[in-house]
């Protein structure tokens, strides 16, 4: 196609990750004045990312965010194209052919490393696969082991809370939920009577938002006890409270409960600040212990060590101390921020690149890919407005994409043997699940396996 002719049809646009960074793309896209023609491509069969593989199955608030990505994905410039790996279905020079500007909001759904000693052990582990499990992931196994009675779970975010109350809460409270069959006959097994949470600073550095925190105490199987002690603030502390309303509802509530009388609910969560872990104690390769040591705040509201060590009883440890994302193919990388290196968005040509340029042609990077996995969900919408509005201001320079037409990627796809899924697909894959779950009298159950997926959604290719 001439340039010429590419002034008078619409931008092809390809945006490689269909969770709520990528939608709030395409969404800012399609609020903006040019005239736009999107492809959402996704690993998975079905869309909405870490609404769908990310959220705790008992926060059906947070999840009911896809009711207003349903919106986005029903208009008529948008087309999702699931099951699609990128990196070995399909890749850059590959979307070059065929759009004009490539984004990335591929996401970060790895844990972050902590390097201290005994991280390897036998029932050590990440946050991120564990959630992967209880959410039906298709790419993790169908199993857990839940057989140990004391638990650690290391962090103070929202991602630790969501560990720790699925840990604590037994399986029957979790049925009502849009759980697997799988993940239900496991949790009705789990052992678990006491869950520890340990932050190395205190209750004013503590990264829960107010609302998910106050949801630890609404089960009611789970005593949440804290201890008087961990409740302490300097300077730095005290300011963080002024200056933050979230913040100073977290402290309130973790005082309330610090000084409340403990009740005899069965599963003890304990919420504990100014634990340091240190080592994750072992014996025969297995996990038999956690060794913290205590912190005191240093006035800036960080913390210095103090030299006391203790010893924990405890048989499982969880790490949520972040999520990570992973390199992209054909793309520079960050391997310490785990990020694309970009400019507000786009993306930052490394020394392999063709030519001169500081940025990498018509390539661009949104959400957690683009600035870190920090913040909520919400947040993603910043940086999509950011990303779209250097995007758009870019688009006359770029070099018109020389298969634009939309049945050219299908084609190209179809002529590979690649089983793809699409938003139609989508609403029965939606209607599966739902029917699943109605003789129980649940919303949905999800369904795991991808070849499952694929045969509800688009049976034509299972």
């Amino acid at each position: 196609m001439t340039e010429q002719s590419a002034a008078t049809r619409p931008l092809r646009i390809a945006i490689v990750g269909a969770g709520p960074a990528g939608i709030y793309a395409a969404d800012a896209l399609m609020k903006s004045d040019a005239d736009v023609s999107i492809d959402l491509y996704e690993r998975m069969p079905a869309p909405f990312g870490l609404i769908r593989y990310g959220v705790a199955p008992d926060h059906p608030r947070i999840k009911g965010i896809i009711t207003a990505l349903h919106k986005v994905l029903d208009k008529d410039q948008v087309r999702l194209l699931g099951n699609i790996d990128y990196g070995t279905d399909i890749n850059l020079d590959d979307l070059r052919q065929f759009y004009d500007a490539v984004i990335f909001s591929t996401g970060a759904n790895a844990d972050r490393a902590l390097a201290i000693p005994g991280i390897d052990l036998d029932g050590s582990y990440g946050a991120a696969d564990f959630v992967s499990w209880y959410d039906g992931h298709p790419d993790v196994p169908r199993s857990w082991p839940l057989d140990a009675e004391k638990v650690a779970v290391l962090g103070v975010g929202n991602v630790a809370l969501d560990v720790a109350r699925v840990l604590a809460k037994t399986g029957d409270e979790l049925l009502p939920t849009e759980i697997p069959p799988n993940v239900y006959e496991g949790l009705k097994n789990n052992k678990a009577l006491e869950v520890h949470v340990f932050g190395r600073r205190g209750p004013a550095q503590a990264k829960f938002t107010p609302l998910e925190l106050r949801e630890l105490d609404h089960s009611p199987t789970i005593e949440v006890i804290v201890n008087p002690e961990d409740i302490d603030y300097d300077e730095g502390s005290e300011a963080a409270r002024r200056n933050s309303k979230q913040v100073d509802m977290v402290a309130n509530t973790l005082e309330q409960w610090a000084i409340r009388d403990h009740g005899d609910r069965p599963h003890k969560l304990f919420l504990h600040f100014f634990e340091s872990p240190s080592e994750i104690l072992g014996e025969d390769g297995k996990v038999v212990g956690l060794k913290t040591e205590r912190t005191q705040l240093d006035g800036t509201g960080n913390v210095k060590g103090t030299g006391n060590f203790t010893d924990w009883d405890i048989q499982a440890v969880y790490r949520a101390v972040g999520y990570l994302s992973q390199n992209v193919t054909q793309l520079p990388f960050d391997d310490q921020a785990g990020t694309v290196p970009n400019e507000a968005g786009r993306v930052i040509a490394d020394d392999t690149a063709e030519g001169d340029a500081r940025f990498m042609p018509a390539t661009y990077v949104t959400g957690w890919i683009k600035r870190g996995p920090v913040g909520l969900i919400g947040h993603t919408k910043g940086d999509a407005n950011e990303t779209i509005a250097c995007l758009l201001d870019d688009a006359k320079a770029f070099a018109p994409a020389s298969k634009p037409e939309l049945d050219a990627v299908t084609e190209f796809l179809e002529g590979k043997g690649i089983p793809f899924t699409t938003w139609a697909g989508w609403y029965r894959l939606d209607a599966h699940e739902r029917a699943l779950g109605e003789p129980e009298g649940r919303e949905r159950v999800k369904v795991v396996e991808r070849e499952d997926m694929l045969r509800a959604s688009e049976p034509n290719k299972a």
